[in-house]
């Protein structure tokens, strides 16, 4: 006899268009929406679909109920830390793939971020969060290492000696601390976090071109670790091969005649 399908509503994330944001909800409230395999292969799928569809623009990443998320599932890191096989999973994607995403990733920290839940958050391009909301590293309180390229990521957000304070004491950092920290981008009355990162999401999605903002985050990235001379030249190629996309002349055009943008989608990869 075969199985019921899921109902949308039990899946491990769930998805809610608002116009052309897209919300990614994460939806395992009973653990703080911890990180396990189901999950993890359910947000990557979601997202691949958002990357390839040219009605979503702008993406918005929150957690169902209390928490943003607790981290990897502690019974899987019991599992892992447990069995004489030390390989890593193989994965379709890499834990990192959320940085390669083309379009913007806003997350809304709506409570517990900790350990891969934080990384998960710093994979999004900005993050709003409410003023209790909890941050933390976790790691070195658990006997692990700094996971999943967070060594790499966090310096380059806080600072350095910031960084460390975080992954070795993986003291708990509150919102209203994370947003002086620069771990934070806005910090939002927790009843309007989602609605103010949708609103954000929605006028990058209404007013800067995809093509731009796809580009824009790859300079930024790419120029985390190249040195300016090669960054500005490559700014150089980059703007020149911009005048000949269609959205150049309707940015310039649009502003010229008092109106609003209508940008081009993205194309499928």
């Amino acid at each position: 006899m075969s199985q019921p399908e899921r109902a949308e509503t039990d899946q491990p994330v769930l998805a809610e268009r608002h116009g052309a944001v897209l919300v990614l909800t994460l939806n395992r409230p009973a653990r703080l929406n911890a990180w396990n395999d189901e999950l993890e292969q359910r947000y990557f799928e979601l997202l691949d679909d958002a990357d390839s569809d040219p009605e979503v623009r702008s993406i918005v990443v929150t957690g169902k109920g209390r928490g943003f998320c607790a981290g990897a599932d502690l019974d899987d890191l019991h599992d892992a830390s447990t069995t004489d096989d030390l390989r890593p999973p193989e994965r379709l994607r890499p834990r990192w793939y959320p940085l390669t995403m083309r379009k913007p990733m806003i997350a809304a920290v709506n409570g517990a971020a900790a350990g891969l839940g934080l990384v998960e958050a710093l994979y999004c391009d900005l993050r709003f969060t409410t003023p209790t909301a909890k941050f933390t590293t976790a790691f070195a309180r658990r006997g692990l290492i700094a996971e999943y390229g967070i060594a790499w990521l966090l310096p380059r957000l806080i600072g350095t000696s910031k960084a460390l304070d975080l992954l070795l004491s993986g003291r708990v950092v509150s919102g209203e601390e994370a947003y002086r920290l620069g771990l934070a981008d806005r910090v939002v009355a927790e009843e309007n976090l989602v609605q103010v990162a949708v609103d954000y999401a929605a006028e990058l999605a209404a007013f800067s071109s995809p093509s731009s903002m796809s580009v824009i985050k790859g300079q930024v990235y790419k120029s985390l670790h190249t040195e300016f001379e090669f960054a500005a030249v490559e700014a150089d190629r980059l703007m020149l091969e911009s005048f000949g996309h269609p959205d150049a002349a309707e940015g310039v055009t649009s502003y010229l005649q008092r109106r609003d943008p209508a940008f081009q989608a993205l194309r499928s990869r």
